[in-house]
């Protein structure tokens, strides 16, 4: 039976976990808000550290545009171009790229630390993994974004628009702040990684299909709108997506103890099972056992006895 191992009498561990959960479960949103705290805070401020060398950014920045017009990669300008037209459009995706990536995120590990606690601990870490493989990549890769690159036929749509919203032409930090932040963090797009990891989070686990489908939609929308602003080369987007794919697979290398989540009433036990159906299943085993009549004791224990005695031999 499936759920047999954690309702027998002799796994005392499990009792003890589940115990332990009820008293530390209900205590434990405040360790991931911190965590969660921690991981913003260092995103923000790792942008801003170490002397960056313009010129290197500048040239790397040229580069990519170089090889993305070599390899007919680059999609960004007619964006840039269409968006330049439409101010209303412009106005909104200069929004879009501002909040949506310090909303979004942070709802989506909310609700699923709600909703699929057994899920939880393994995409957190991913998320966490994947934005420190990009901070090194800020750091060791700095890169000019398109709009500061004076031959790339770009508009600096977020600078155009400063009058609609808070930010200024140093991106969408609020005006007189630009000087805290790094404005050569281009490679790769964490604004698109994370929307990768949002949308595959949603898409994998939300029951409804609109939620799904919006959770598709996301990463694709994050993608035109940092590029339609002159934020991010397409390359950019091709390596957050990457970073997160690579956050991915690098968590399955963390110990289990380091990426699980304490337990809580209701919530995992063990290894996905949760309390209720931990109940359940110990009432399913205890209704089968009085259902059974002194013949299929008998009939078990001698089919029981037959596997022992053909292992033995």
């Amino acid at each position: 039976m499936m759920f047999a191992p954690f309702v027998r009498s002799d796994r005392p561990a499990a009792g003890l976990r589940a115990w332990v959960g009820d008293r530390l479960g209900q205590r434990t949103w405040w360790r991931e808000i911190l965590l969660i705290g921690i991981l913003y805070g260092a995103y923000e401020l790792s942008r801003g550290l170490g002397d960056v060398d313009v010129s290197t950014a500048m040239a790397n920045g040229r580069e990519i545009m170089h090889l993305e017009r070599l390899w007919h990669l680059d999609p960004e300008r007619v964006l840039n171009q269409g968006l330049h037209h439409a101010l209303l459009l412009a106005v909104v995706a200069s929004y879009f790229y501002s909040v949506m990536h310090y909303l979004v995120t942070p709802a989506v590990l909310v609700w699923l630390y709600r909703s699929h606690r057994a899920e939880y601990g393994r995409a957190r870490t991913a998320l966490a993994i994947s934005t420190a493989l990009g901070l090194v990549g800020y750091l060791t890769i700095p890169t000019a974004p398109p709009r500061m690159l004076g031959n790339s036929g770009l508009i600096d749509i977020l600078a155009e628009t400063q009058h609609y919203g808070w930010w200024s032409d140093d991106g969408s930090v609020p005006q007189g702040l630009g000087g805290l932040t790094n404005q050569f963090a281009a490679m790769p797009s964490l604004h698109v990684g994370w929307a990768v990891w949002c949308g595959a989070v949603i898409a994998l686990y939300a029951r409804r299909r609109w939620a799904r489908a919006l959770g598709i939609a996301y990463p694709i929308l994050t993608t035109v709108v940092v590029m339609a602003t002159g934020n991010h080369y397409f390359l950019d987007a091709v390596a957050g997506a990457i970073v997160i794919a690579a956050g991915a697979w690098l968590s399955g290398l963390v110990p289990t103890r380091f990426r699980s989540v304490p337990l809580g009433p209701g919530r995992t036990v063990i290894d996905g099972v949760t309390r209720e159906e931990l109940e359940q299943a110990a009432a399913r085993v205890e209704q089968a056992a009085s259902e059974r009549t002194d013949a299929d004791w008998d009939a078990a224990a001698e089919a029981e006895e037959r596997r022992y005695c053909a292992i033995r031999r």
